[in-house]
């Protein structure tokens, strides 16, 4: 697929690991099954945050890459992260991935950066992963005040300049520079799509006119995002108000402080909801603790038949669900 331009809905799987850390491929695989199933859906993301990329080998990520491969890459594109504070790594990484039959390469910035950055620094780091690979870039744009984000000008020449550039992944978390990055870069005249990765206001995001999303918590709610993205797509406010209703108390809980533990309660999540038995994370993350599952109400995420927790205490509950609604019975 190396015509793919990145578009539409690409989830970001988790990484489930055994209690001895090392990766459980079964559980792994299982999970890429359950998120691929999802209707119109444009691909899948593996070796990014959500996949725990800063604490996997090189050779953990090539197994990962595999495994989705033989697992779903007949089915739907890969997007392969590049995670690497150097150029002549992530330069190693895209030829990994192309090789490993990904579709598309998302370039997380290098941490150096955060120390500063020039659009020279900028230009070389893209230019090395380009001639590296020939397949679409996507840009991960963090915010500026991090240092790790790229500055108007800088991702203007970035886009006009490197041709294997064909999205971004935008996580300013500003507005105003946000509707700038979809204004702009769509309408270049090599357009680059903005994909959001603002999970925390999702629907503001997507009304100002994004040509896609690629977030983690598509990992648990893939079906809403993809029903919320087609619902703004179609001009149906009413449909997209009423979905993202359902997105936002998860939303509220996976990107409360710290958000370092985003993923973590996503993990959670899918155990609660029975797709995965363990909810391990790697050091230096932390598993999340019982107090903050309740202190967050996540236990009470889902309905009878999806959440396990639950099932077990509906009938002491003073609600009903039906047909996917709740019911109070005050």
């Amino acid at each position: 697929m190396r015509s793919y331009i990145p578009y539409g809905v690409s989830p970001a799987v988790l990484l489930p690991f055994d209690n001895d850390l090392a990766i459980d491929e079964a559980a792994f695989r299982r999970h890429l099954r359950d998120v691929a199933a999802t209707d119109r859906i444009s691909a899948i993301t593996v070796n990014a945050h959500s996949t725990e990329v800063a604490s996997c080998t090189f050779d953990e990520q090539r197994k990962v890459l595999d495994i989705a491969r033989d697992e779903i890459g007949a089915r739907l594109p890969l997007v392969n992260g590049i995670w690497a504070d150097g150029s002549l790594d992530a330069a190693r990484i895209a030829r990994m991935a192309t090789a490993g039959g990904a579709s598309a390469l998302l370039v997380f910035p290098p941490a150096p950066f955060t120390l500063g950055q020039s659009p020279q620094m900028a230009l070389a780091h893209f230019s090395r992963i380009a001639e590296a690979s020939d397949l679409s870039i996507i840009v991960f744009q963090y915010p500026i005040a991090s240092g790790q984000g790229y500055p108007p000008g800088t991702l203007l020449r970035m886009c006009e300049e490197i041709p294997n550039i064909r999205a971004i992944k935008d996580w300013c978390g500003n507005p105003q520079q946000h509707e700038w990055h979809v204004r702009t870069l769509q309408s270049l005249p090599r357009p680059v799509n903005v994909l959001s990765t603002h999970s925390a206001w999702l629907l503001s995001s997507l009304v100002l006119g994004c040509n896609g999303l690629l977030s983690g918590s598509g990992s648990v709610i893939p079906d809403l995002q993809s029903a919320l993205f087609r619902a703004v797509r179609s001009n149906d406010l009413e449909e997209a108000r009423r979905i993202n209703d359902r997105i936002y108390p998860l939303a509220r809980v996976f990107y409360s402080e710290p958000w370092v533990d985003m993923h973590n309660r996503m993990k959670e999540a899918l155990v609660l909801l029975g797709r995965q038995k363990r909810a391990v994370v790697r050091p230096p993350l932390t598993k999340i603790g019982d107090a903050e599952i309740a202190s967050s109400n996540l236990v009470l995420w889902g309905d009878p038949g999806s959440n396990k927790v639950l099932a077990r205490i509906a009938d002491k509950l003073p609600v009903r669900w039906t047909a996917g609604a709740i019911a109070g019975t005050y």
